[in-house]
């Protein structure tokens, strides 16, 4: 069966999401959005377009008229509104959201709904939550499970060491919410920006702290299972601490407008990045206490005839990996999918999610009209 995608958000990840999905001859895609300046970039690669206001809800239901899935790639505060719009046209539902109230809304939404809602589908939460089950499901006991994601400039030359590379105002939003985490046993809220932890991989010095939403419905998940279970945002060393200045000493964080405004004119973009997804277990296994890893770094790669950036390889094939498993039939199409129920061995094989790891994506004859 193909589908046909409205994708929500005509900025950096949907567009990169738009390409992908219509250089396959299964899907079909439209991107929305209110701002006609990104819609006409849109155009370009060549997909089709739409002017919607997702505010208005009479306009994104005609907007979803015979779509078989909707990704919302808008910034968070719009999921309930698109989620809302889902359900009433009957349309799949996916977004890429870190937002933990968001998604407790999409939670509530999906219980008795005839389709599918999906949310967090992107890299963390998303793909990092898919990685850490696959750990922690191999353990008897877990007893420690740390997930640790970073999407990093390759070449930082300031003081955060930080460049631009997605949604600002998501990345703002993860540094001053609350954080789930499971502390012996108990769910609990973690405060932002704390547990900072050192490490080196292949040479080079990262440093990692909490972070919200990076964890998804994970904690939920593994309750009764694991003892400690913790996500973490990985940067260059002395980044955090320039945060606590700025979010708490200045109290920004009450000012999360202005933060963002203050990162989007002072830090520069960069298409030179890098993702890694480190992720490690200890616990029991036949009665021994063991430890196993997962770590995968991604880098810009070219899709479709076009260079994108590691954070849009990453995000991309984690939602439209989520999108082909469901419609091959691989994940359930009704009620709240959680992204622990997919596969790691089947998302890797799947050609979408290959290209976390760097396969090339076989594109049809119409790659060279979205190229």
């Amino acid at each position: 069966m193909n589908w046909d995608v409205l994708i929500v958000g005509a900025g950096k990840i949907g567009r990169m999401v738009g390409v992908v999905l219509e250089s396959q001859p299964e899907y079909s895609v439209t991107v929305a959005d209110t701002n006609e300046a990104a819609l006409a970039e849109v155009a370009k690669l060549g997909l089709k377009t739409a002017k919607v206001d997702v505010t208005n809800e009479d306009e994104l239901v005609a907007a979803l008229k015979d779509k078989n899935a909707v990704l919302s790639a808008a910034p968070y505060f719009l999921t309930p509104a698109i989620a809302t719009g889902a359900k009433k046209a009957g349309t799949h539902y996916f977004d890429l959201t870190e937002d933990v109230k968001g998604t407790k809304f999409v939670m509530d939404l999906a219980k008795d709904a005839d389709t599918a809602f999906m949310p967090q589908c992107g890299l963390a939460p998303g793909f990092v939550g898919v990685a850490g089950y696959h750990l922690a499901k191999q353990f008897d006991k877990v007893e420690d499970l740390s997930m640790r994601v970073g999407a990093l400039p390759r070449y930082p030359t300031n003081a955060l060491k930080y460049n631009i590379t997605w949604s600002t105002e998501g990345m703002v939003n993860e540094y001053c919410n609350p954080c789930e985490a499971l502390v012996d046993g108990k769910l609990v809220e973690v405060p932002p920006l704390e547990n900072l932890q050192t490490f080196t991989l292949n040479g080079t010095d990262f440093e990692c702290f909490n972070t919200s939403g990076g964890l998804g419905t994970l904690c939920e998940t593994l309750s009764g299972h694991a003892k400690n279970v913790s996500y973490r945002s990985i940067r260059y060393p002395g980044h955090r601490d320039i945060l606590k200045i700025l979010l708490q000493d200045l109290k920004l964080q009450e000012r999360q407008d202005l933060m963002c405004e203050i990162f989007n004119t002072a830090l520069p973009v960069t298409k030179q990045d890098t993702v890694t997804v480190f992720c490690t277990a200890t616990g029991t296994i036949d009665g021994k206490y063991e430890e196993k890893s997962f770590l995968n770094v991604s880098t810009p790669m070219e899709v479709a005839g076009k260079e994108w950036t590691a954070i849009q390889i990453t995000t991309a094939a984690g939602v439209t990996a989520a999108m082909d498993l469901m419609r091959t039939g691989k994940l359930p199409s009704k009620g709240f999918v959680r992204q622990e129920q997919i596969n790691l061995d089947e998302f890797l094989d799947n050609r979408f999610g290959g290209m976390f790891l760097g396969k090339p994506l076989a594109t049809s004859a119409a790659t060279t009209k979205a190229a």
